[in-house]
């Protein structure tokens, strides 16, 4: 009976090479690919060790042809590195084993080519390339909130989604308090309206006659018309800027809350693939000190948990935790440049309607000239000579001089 996870070679394929170094054994991964398990050391690679020390069994990696990556992924969303390779950082355990994972597993390595920050999976700084952002040229959301925050606060982290949430939630406020403000001058603009239309009304200076009395009886006329064009302001700007900034994406609060309870779910099941993924790695780090002390297979027969052999469980793992790590980028990157959408829209959006506020207040300055215009009119025509001329001719009591009395 062979041992859990072990899969016997095709015929031919090992007895055309030379027998395994001691303590290795072969595997088959989840994607059908050859790989090698020092179960000793727990070392662990994709070519065949040499039984000769110092001397390669297969040519060392060939670099590779694919397009610049982005956080670990190429622009088109896809993993950057073969299905069958996990781009997982795999770190190594007490026993010096190797990246299972790496372009040269085989090898020992200095540095390991990735890190994990919070469960996420980025090339490490010293050992790859500066990465070609999605939209080089825009300042995109989708190119650089990918890793989390420090909050201020110093109250653990936040992440570079939630900092994007955040400033969505803030524009729909700032949004609502603008529709609060343009409400405000709305209640100005009535109040003033009705004490216009109150003062058009007051019977002060009435009884002034003439053509000045005609240009005054046209000013107190002149207030209730403005008084009308600032109630018709008043209700286009309700109708007109304050509703539609109200209205404006009702329902935006929800939207963001789904969008978050999204990409938390995506995060919280990669956290727990990643959780999985160490799990396996402690299994096969204990399973490699078992073998060592030669209490392996009480091990096997007494906890099953303790698998000799995890290099099949730890390529699942990995691939499980990679499908999780490219199902959360993808949705990061389509969801973050639908953020970037919106906050274009609301942004948009808003300077209309700003426009048309100023649109609004040009007309109703434009109005309340009109209003004036009879005034000045008839104050161009005041002639007090007239005036006097006709309140003489309705008021005078006779022309005849008085004279001296004689004696």
């Amino acid at each position: 009976m062979h041992k859990p996870g072990m899969v016997p070679p095709p015929p031919g394929e090992e007895s055309q090479t030379v027998v395994l170094p001691p303590g290795w054994q072969s595997y088959l991964s989840p994607q059908g690919r050859r790989y090698y398990v020092n179960t000793t050391t727990n070392e662990t690679t994709w070519e065949r060790p040499s039984s000769s020390p110092g001397i390669p069994a297969s040519p060392g990696p060939h670099r590779s042809s694919l397009p610049p990556t982005v956080n670990g992924y190429h622009a088109s969303g896809t993993p950057a590195h073969p299905p069958e390779t996990a781009h997982m950082s795999l770190r190594k355990s007490t026993g010096d084993s190797q990246n299972l994972g790496s372009s040269s597993p085989s090898k020992k390595q200095s540095k390991e080519n990735t890190i994990t920050i919070n469960c996420v999976t980025f090339p490490h700084p010293d050992t790859m390339p500066e990465q070609q952002l999605l939209k080089p040229t825009e300042w995109s959301y989708c190119d650089y909130f990918w890793a989390d925050k420090k909050d201020p606060q110093g109250n653990g982290t936040v992440a570079g989604f939630e900092l994007l949430l955040q400033k969505q939630l803030k524009g729909k406020q700032m949004q609502k308090e603008m529709s609060e403000f343009i409400r405000e001058r709305i209640k100005i603009e009535e109040d003033y309206a009705k004490n216009l239309a109150k003062l058009s009304q007051n019977s002060l200076a009435a009884q002034e006659e003439g053509s000045l009395g005609e240009a005054w009886a046209q000013v107190k006329k002149s207030l209730a018309d403005e008084a009308e064009v600032h109630l018709k302001f008043s209700a286009k700007l309700h109708s007109e800027v304050e509703k539609p900034l109200m209205n404006f994406r009702e329902n935006f609060k929800k939207d963001m809350k789904k969008c978050d309870h999204h990409i938390a779910d995506l995060r919280k099941q990669l956290a727990s693939r990643y959780a999985a993924v160490e799990k396996v790695r402690g299994l096969g780090r204990h399973a490699g000190l078992l073998a060592g002390s030669g209490a392996l297979e009480d091990s096997v027969e007494h906890d099953g948990d303790y698998c000799p052999f995890p290099g099949d469980d730890l390529m699942r793992c990995v691939d499980l935790y990679n499908q999780a790590q490219s199902k959360w980028f993808e949705e990061m990157v389509t969801t973050t440049l639908e953020l970037e959408r919106l906050e274009v829209e609301r942004v948009e959006m808003i300077r209309q309607h700003l426009c048309q506020y100023t649109q609004l207040r040009h007309e109703t300055d434009m109005f309340n000239q009109s209003t004036v215009e009879p005034v000045d009119q008839l104050l161009r025509k005041v002639d007090p000579a007239k005036d006097r001329e006709l309140w003489v001719r309705e008021h005078k009591t006779g022309n005849i001089r008085p004279v001296d009395m004689e004696i």
